[in-house]
């Protein structure tokens, strides 16, 4: 399993993970379209935007292998700003591609690319 190395582990000053430790000893997660809803707290709604913008400053709009990054987090987003990079995808690889759909994603998180949530080395 691929390290993202420089991606922030999770929404600072928050529980919400965007990176896991180790693989998963059970099998790996499968990543899912999951319907988000309008009423979504306002929380997870800035976990999504902060993910985006992590996507967005580390891989800009070239795709990048799943790696450590986490499957739940990325399956709040699939289907839409994150999008399959290589046909046929396998939900359940480490080394399955994935790329940001920036026209989606700055529908939806227009502040996700601007001056951001994190501390960036540029």
């Amino acid at each position: 399993m691929l390290k993202h190395r420089g991606f922030p582990g999770r929404l600072p000053g928050t529980d919400f993970q965007f990176t896991i430790r180790r693989p998963n000893k059970k099998g790996v997660t499968a990543i899912t379209e999951r319907e988000r809803y309008a009423d979504r707290k306002p929380a997870d709604r800035r976990a999504d935007s902060g993910f985006v913008e992590a996507l967005w400053r580390h891989f800009g709009d070239q795709p990048f292998e799943r790696g450590n990054l986490d499957a739940g987090r990325i399956s709040w987003l699939f289907g839409r700003e994150i999008i399959a990079a290589e046909d046929p995808f396998d939900p359940e690889s480490y080394e399955a591609m994935l790329v940001l759909n920036e026209a989606v994603a700055r529908r939806s998180f227009p502040d996700a690319f601007g001056a951001g949530i994190f501390d960036w080395d540029d």
